[in-house]
């Protein structure tokens, strides 16, 4: 309980200065996590709170945080804009994934190391967190405009394409060109894309006529009954992308709200948002932003790896805008346009943090390198 009132009251506080400063409240939340996280306070080690796993117990909470962030986007959008925009997030979507890990490679290779743990590298550089970049163009109400609604396809294609690459980094960089291996990758593909079809239509076709229905029994949509049927969609869509799907669990929150989008029912899709509004913004998803912090510890950064973590850093920025950004303009935005969702393609986040983990576990990266360090 202290924890959590200390990370609500921080992420206000953190989001009130920075939108002082006209800067989002993303930006201050992230940066109160990284004070009261080891780099600095060390809240998390406090001796008032020790022998508590709160660790775990935050993370869950930032978990359903963005899972909720997700689901609220798509809540947003509808389906006819996104597929105004299918053939930018196509080739921004795809270039996207390319250049950071070609540009890496280029970067990472010769610092020393070998082809492998410079794809994964590269990999990991490719997967956007889409979620921090929703999140400022809510907040800033430029979500519904083209670009926005060109992030958000580009971004469902960028992460599908960014673990089907992690797969077939696996496959080559461990078993060579293994008959069962490719066998395996091709089945993760089919597994993938049966997944994000089925979803999609049944989030489309189904879920709203499930909610008008349930609306219609007074006894179940009394007292939160269409918010709470539309929480455990939203959680049961989570739940199902990485299980069934094997994606990202914030895919499949996603493609729910933007079944429910289509809901003709004005008043219970404003019931809808409202609740799930208070609930995310007010409690979960400031949690998550700050835990982006907590998780933060810059004090153990090993100095000796500062160049090619800058390295890194130039390469990641320059390879989304680049290579996103050239995606859009070739799918037939103009040069401001396909600039703006290059930029917005730049953030990584949760995504790109498992990748390292299936990194380390198979080998391909050394804990103890610097380019894990960077």
């Amino acid at each position: 309980m202290l924890a959590l009132g200390l990370i609500l009251l921080a992420s206000r506080i953190g989001g009130a200065v920075a939108r002082r400063l006209n800067q989002p409240r993303v930006l201050g939340q992230l940066i109160v996590g990284v004070i009261l996280g080891p780099t600095l306070l060390d809240m998390l080690h406090w001796d008032i709170i020790q022998g508590v796993d709160l660790q775990g117990t935050i993370k869950e909470f930032a978990e359903l945080g963005v899972l909720l962030l997700m689901f609220n986007i798509g809540l947003e959008v509808h389906l006819s804009e996104l597929a105004k925009v299918g053939r930018i997030a196509l080739f921004a979507g795809f270039l996207g994934v390319i250049a950071p890990i070609i540009l890496t490679g280029l970067v990472v290779m010769p610092a020393g190391y070998g082809w492998q743990p410079a794809l994964f590298a590269g990999v990991t550089l490719a997967a956007t967190s889409v979620s921090i970049s929703a999140q400022v163009l809510l907040e800033l109400g430029y979500l519904r405009t083209k670009e926005g609604n060109a992030l958000l396809a580009t971004a469902l294609i960028d992460d599908v394409l960014a673990i089907l690459a992690v797969s077939l980094t696996l496959v080559v960089a461990t078993s060579g060109e293994n008959s069962s291996d490719i066998t395996q990758l091709l089945l993760i593909i089919a597994q993938m894309a049966g997944y994000i079809v089925v979803a999609f239509l049944i989030a489309w076709y189904i879920l709203p006529r499930a909610i008008e229905w349930i609306h219609s029994r007074a006894e179940l949509s009394q007292s939160y009954g269409i918010p709470i049927f539309a929480l455990a969609t939203a959680l049961l869509f989570g739940w199902s992308a990485e299980y069934f799907g094997g994606v990202a669990t914030i895919t499949g929150a996603f493609i729910a709200g933007v079944g429910l989008s289509k809901l003709s029912n004005r008043n219970i899709k404003h019931d809808i948002e409202q609740t799930m509004s208070h609930l995310a913004y007010v409690f979960l998803v400031p949690i998550f932003f700050v835990d982006v912090g907590l998780e933060t510890d810059l004090s153990a950064f090993p100095l000796e790896s500062l160049p090619l973590m800058l390295l890194l850093l130039l390469m990641a920025v320059i390879s989304k805008v680049f290579g996103a950004g050239l995606g859009a303009r070739l799918g037939g935005f103009n040069t401001i346009e396909s600039l703006r969702v290059g930029v917005c393609m730049i953030s990584r986040g949760e995504v790109g943090l498992i990748i390292i983990s299936i990194g380390l576990a198979s080998g391909i990266i050394d804990a103890s390198s610097d380019l894990y360090a960077s």
